[in-house]
């Protein structure tokens, strides 16, 4: 089962529940970067209350202005950037039971700064979270390989360049994708839906770093592993 998606800044759990439920995650990183998205940005939850949010983004430059692909965008300043990015997170989660266990996972985050790309840092801090939930799948990056432009055939090509027989589509992408490509590639399309009740919430809304600072990592890992099974299980996962 592969997922398809762009490197998000500390996801949301909705979108790494997607990505655990995948045996691969291609890195979508040569698709323009959309400064609405979370490619560099992400919302905080409160600790206390999800409800009560704030964002945190990465100060960006886009050497090709709005034709900039993801894989190009520079952080403006990573010194700064780094300070106030470590600084927001721990001021929001440190009281956490399980602060002591995140904050030893995130170094690598920060050390991502220092490639000074926005991208590379999206990408440490959603695979840091999986290697935290025991994830064991795989990861690739969509530039290096082949799929044609249109938007459903290119990922039904990339989902087959990587041996994958299944594609694994959040509610977002089902709104537009074509099956045909699928189709003749050989390919099932198997739709995304967690739950909205419980953790899952606030899901859509503030990063996972609010589950996982609420509940810890073992206790979030359980519910992704819970919806991996049948549908009937999702209920179980809030």
């Amino acid at each position: 089962m592969c997922a398809i998606h762009q490197p998000n800044l500390f996801p949301r759990l909705t979108t790494l529940a997607k990505l655990f439920a995948a045996d691969t995650w291609i890195v979508l990183d040569d698709v323009r970067f959309n400064r609405r998205d979370y490619q560099h940005r992400t919302r905080l939850g409160a600790l206390t209350d999800p409800d009560r949010t704030r964002w945190l983004s990465i100060p960006t430059h886009l050497p090709k202005g709005c034709q900039t692909a993801i894989r190009d965008a520079l952080i403006a300043d990573p010194a700064s950037a780094r300070r106030r990015t470590e600084a927001m997170i721990r001021q929001e989660y440190r009281t956490s039971h399980h602060w002591a266990v995140l904050q030893q996972a995130l170094e690598p985050v920060w050390a991502a700064f220092d490639t000074g790309r926005t991208a590379a840092v999206a990408e440490i801090s959603t695979r840091v979270l999986l290697d935290l939930l025991g994830w064991n799948g795989r990861v690739q990056t969509a530039s290096g390989l082949p799929a044609r432009p249109e938007r459903s055939q290119r990922l039904a090509d990339l989902t087959a360049a990587v041996g994958a027989d299944t594609y694994l589509c959040g509610t977002g992408g089902m709104t537009y994708l074509d099956p045909a490509p699928f189709t003749t590639r050989g390919v099932a399309v198997a739709p995304f839906l967690p739950p909205a009740a419980g953790i899952w919430a606030s899901a859509r809304r503030v990063t996972s770093l609010w589950a996982l600072a609420h509940l810890g990592p073992d206790g979030i890992a359980a519910r992704l592993q819970t919806l991996t099974g049948s549908p009937d299980s999702l209920e179980a996962a809030a």
